[in-house]
C-alpha cells in the first residue's frame, strides 16, 4: 500500500520591507512521505522570501520534472524556478533554461559544503542562478515547531527574516553564495 501525503495548513502573514510586499497567504502543503519536516519548512522559508500572488508550490517530490516552487506569468512562462537542497548540474541547467530566474535554497551543512565545492565552478556561468543557504541549526529548530496547522508571522528587513511560529521565534539570515 502506498503512503499518502500529509496535509499541512499554514497561514502566513508576510511583512517584507525589502520588497515592499505585505500580504497574507493561506497555504495548503502536501508533505510527501519521504520528505522531512526540515525540508518542508525550507520550502515554507523559500515561499516567504519570494512570495507573490502567483508563486505556488508544485507537486515537488511527486513530480520529478517540476521544481519545488515556481511562479508563472499569464502566458504560462516560468518566471521563477525554486529548487531545494543540492540539485544536479542537469537540474540546474533545466531550471535556468526554462525560467527567467532560478533560485536554490539549502541548509548550510556538510552536505551543502561538499556539493558546493564540486558544483560552484560549473554553475558560476549561469547568470540567472542564485544560491542561498540558511543556518544548519535552523533545520532542527523549525522541525520542532511543525504542526498540522501553523500560524506564521514573517518580517523581512535588510536581508534578515524574523519568524514567529505559534509560540516560537526564529531569526533567519539567508546567505547568498552566488
Amino acid at each position: 500500500m502506498a503512503l499518502k501525503a500529509t496535509i499541512f495548513k499554514v497561514d502566513v502573514s508576510i511583512t517584507d520591507m525589502d520588497r515592499n510586499y505585505y500580504n497574507e497567504h493561506h497555504l495548503t502543503i502536501a508533505r510527501h512521505p519521504s520528505e522531512t519536516d526540515a525540508r518542508m519548512m525550507l520550502r515554507v522559508l523559500a515561499f516567504i522570501l519570494n512570495a507573490t500572488e502567483t508563486l505556488e508550490f508544485t507537486k515537488g517530490l511527486s513530480e520529478v520534472d517540476d521544481p519545488d516552487l515556481w511562479q508563472k506569468n499569464m502566458t504560462g512562462d516560468i518566471e521563477l524556478w525554486v529548487e531545494l537542497g543540492q540539485p544536479s548540474d542537469q537540474r540546474i541547467k533545466k531550471g535556468c533554461n526554462q525560467s527567467n530566474v532560478m533560485l536554490v535554497y539549502s541548509y548550510e551543512d556538510g552536505v551543502f559544503e561538499q556539493w558546493w565545492s564540486k558544483e560552484k565552478n560549473k554553475v558560476w556561468v549561469r547568470d540567472n542562478l542564485r544560491v542561498f543557504t540558511v543556518q544548519a541549526e535552523l533545520a532542527e529548530q523549525l522541525s520542532e515547531a511543525v504542526q498540522r496547522h501553523m500560524q506564521i508571522q514573517a518580517t523581512i528587513q535588510d536581508g534578515q527574516m524574523w519568524l514567529s511560529i505559534d509560540d516560537s521565534s526564529f531569526e533567519v539570515t539567508p546567505v547568498q553564495q552566488k
